[in-house]
């Protein structure tokens, strides 16, 4: 007799339909599982057999063969425990053995017949939706997988025995309720910055558009702490956002207590990380930072310390919004629509530039430093800020500053904007910074007396087709700020303030 139920593969954050055929037979006392079995799986038959056990049943003196089909798919992780060895209950008798039809079903199994959380409830729920089943998950993990769909059934048990009393009808396993964690209090506040008001008001417009912003400054002048405060003037996640960043945020294992979170990714990673650490890769190509910062900000802090390969490959995720991970078996895409935000000092010594001081390397000092960052990267780059040391003056009598709160008030205005207007235009995108070169040309179209200064800044300072398009996608922002239909003179003036601060980068690259 043969017994089935279905489970998931994972590639990417799309789950696979894999199907878990379990026969009984005539044979020597024995577990085999096939089908392209990692070592997770491979090793699921003992923890299969001695939760079974511990569940009040015994193994049959047969043989006990597992498919997981297509064979031809690899099967990785061990969320395979579950759906086993409820296939081999109903091979034997203990559970009915039409009542897993309507279910996928995933879960770990302890040695104790007990349920442990898995990776990738919720894409698991997303797909076992659209084959129109329920979900059986681990308890712990149903607050997130009930986020797939309000209709749809999902059983959350915390043992094998309770599974196996709910379909005997001796226990009723109610339907896990979706749990959304807080928003705690901010970690910092932009009223806590000293002086800086161009950096304030770059990191404004960078929150505003979704552009991306570098700071460059001398050790001590709050470049990290300007980023830092980033989070705190972005607006939540909407419910389309909510979705895309869990399902990544479930494959990779890192959603607490099953309870999803509404306040936008900040992923902040050290400079030490590798190109596998930072786009994804692997053995079994787990997302990286730039795909667990989809729809939210990645900061590289000290950015000449990373490889320079580390730093060009992120450039296609940043120009494309999703990130390929190619291998010999299989290849992966993760979404990876993030905003960069980036700091560095001017030269390793850090003092370029400074009133007073002299690099005994003199220029090249900066040069060297400086061309470790690739054309190509800083091309796109939308603001380039120089944050200058901060005065005693800024530190003993600070001029009054706008709280965060008032700050997040005006990019969420000016968020609203854009979703209204690239919504009516049918388009994907919710930020200027997002937009196609062609559409960013007819919403951020300037004016006579604009469009005069931008040719003639495109010419003096070299513009790149993305340079110029960039551009017109900052001025867009700032008008969107000021709540201004037309983007005029004054906004293209400032766009281009931003660009040029950087421009010697970009020579030394």
């Amino acid at each position: 007799m043969v017994s089935r139920c279905t489970t998931v593969a994972f590639q990417g954050i799309q789950a696979v339909p894999v199907d878990v055929q379990v026969m009984v037979g005539p044979g020597k006392m024995n577990m085999h599982v096939v089908g392209l079995a990692d070592k997770a799986v491979a090793e699921s038959r003992e923890r299969v057999q001695a939760a079974v056990h511990a569940s009040g049943l015994s193994m049959p003196s047969k043989k006990v063969t597992v498919n997981l089909a297509p064979a031809d798919l690899p099967k990785e992780g061990s969320h395979y425990d579950l759906p086993i060895a409820l296939a081999l209950m109903a091979a034997l008798g203990a559970i009915p053995g039409d009542a897993l039809e309507g279910y996928v079903v995933m879960g770990e199994l302890a040695l104790d017949g007990t349920i442990a959380p898995v990776a990738g409830a919720l894409p698991a729920a997303m797909g076992a939706n659209a084959l129109g089943k329920g979900l059986i998950c681990p308890s712990v993990s149903g607050a997130e997988a009930a986020w797939a769909d309000p209709e749809m059934e999902i059983l959350a048990p915390r043992s094998l025995i309770a599974m196996a009393n709910h379909f005997k009808g001796t226990q009723v396993l109610t339907r896990p309720l979706a749990a959304i964690r807080e928003r705690t209090g901010q970690s910092g506040d932009m009223a806590e910055i000293r002086g800086q008001e161009t950096a304030k008001r770059a990191l404004e417009v960078a929150a505003a558009g979704g552009h991306n912003l570098i700071f460059v400054g001398p050790p001590g002048s709050g470049k990290s702490m300007l980023a830092s405060r980033l989070p705190s003037i972005l607006p939540a996640l909407s419910p389309k956002e909510l979705l895309e960043v869990s399902m990544i945020a479930s494959i990779a294992g890192t959603i607490a207590d099953g309870k999803l979170s509404s306040a936008r990714p900040f992923r902040a990673p050290h400079h030490s990380a590798s190109m596998a650490a930072m786009v994804g890769g692997g053995l079994r190509a787990r997302p990286g930072e730039v795909s667990l910062a989809h729809n939210g900000v990645l900061f590289l802090d000290e950015l000449p310390e990373f490889t320079p390969q580390v730093l060009d490959s992120l450039r296609q995720p940043l120009e494309a919004g999703e990130t390929v991970i190619a291998r010999a078996n299989h290849r992966v895409a993760y979404p990876s629509r993030l905003q960069l935000i980036a700091a560095m000092n001017p030269c390793r010594c850090g003092m370029a530039g400074e009133p007073g001081h002299t690099c005994r390397r003199g220029a090249r000092c900066a040069a060297d430093y400086q061309a470790r960052i690739s054309g190509p990267l800083m091309d796109r780059i939308d603001l380039r800020v120089e944050v200058p040391a901060v005065t005693a003056g800024d530190i003993i009598r600070p001029a009054e500053s706008e709280p965060s709160e008032v700050i997040a008030e005006r990019v969420a205005q000016a968020r609203e904007i854009q979703t209204r207007r690239y919504a009516k235009l049918d388009l994907g995108c919710l930020t200027n910074a997002q937009v196609g070169n062609t559409i960013i040309e007819e919403v951020a179209a300037p004016d006579a007396a604009g469009l005069k200064l931008l040719e003639d800044a495109a010419n003096a300072l070299k513009f790149s087709a993305r340079g110029f398009h960039r551009v017109l996608k900052v001025a867009r922002t700032l008008a969107d700020l000021e709540g201004t239909q037309k983007v005029g003179r004054v906004h293209l003036a400032e766009a281009i303030s931003y660009r040029v601060a950087g421009e010697r980068l970009v020579q030394a690259a």
